[in-house]
């Protein structure tokens, strides 16, 4: 697969060859979702907790008399039932991770990869650079490149100050160092900005290793 490679003014100034193995591998949804799914459990603190009956902090008296009321028989205001009682089933810490193999995840980035270049989302860019912090320029080159009204992520092969800091204040853009690269975050955004310095890190890290 060709694909275009355009400057920050949103010009083409090369081509370049993507790998089959990484971009045009058979999209599986399925995969995409079990990988998405374990990101996002992952990403839960698990640290609600409730009160069950013997924890809560009540009087041991009993209530009101055994006979004579009419009532139900009461002895204890810890139960379930009553306001300020324990909750019976209610959450306690726990973690929510899900195992996932290694191959699944990588290739779970792979068809999501694939995705992204079928329907035209992946932006290559011959570099991403700025001699200073300006939201302003980004935002422009961000415009010429991906569109106007277009969310992006724009992805690093390394630490760059100058183009972090100017895409702090851009609400719709991020920026992600490409070797943290997800699932969550390929998906949640309409164009993926892949300079080349950090397409070749992806080719190290998600290309297929010949077997010796």
């Amino acid at each position: 697969m060709q694909a275009p490679v355009v400057n920050l003014s949103g010009q083409q100034v090369s081509t370049i060859d993507l790998p089959a193995d990484i971009f045009e591998v058979e999209i599986n949804t399925g995969l995409m979702h079990q990988a998405y799914v374990r990101q996002m459990a992952h990403a839960r603190l698990g640290t609600a907790s409730t009160q069950r009956r013997g924890e809560v902090n009540r009087t041991s008296a009993k209530w009101y008399r055994q006979k004579g009321t009419g009532r139900a028989r009461h002895g204890s205001r810890d139960a379930t039932q009553f306001v300020g009682g324990g909750r019976p089933k209610g959450p306690k810490p726990h973690k929510y991770i899900k195992d996932m193999p290694r191959k699944m995840r990588q290739q779970a980035i792979r068809c999501a990869l694939s995705a992204l270049a079928r329907d035209n989302q992946l932006v290559f860019v011959d570099r991403v650079t700025l001699d200073a912090p300006k939201t302003k320029a980004m935002r422009a080159a961000l415009d010429a490149v991906a569109g106007k009204d277009a969310s992006a992520l724009v992805l690093l092969a390394d630490h760059n100050d100058n183009v972090e800091r100017s895409i702090r204040n851009l609400d719709d853009v991020r920026y992600l160092r490409v070797n943290y690269l997800n699932m969550r975050d390929l998906l949640r955004f309409d164009k993926v900005i892949v300079p080349l310095d950090a397409l070749d890190v992806i080719k190290a890290l998600w290309g297929r290793k010949e077997e010796e």
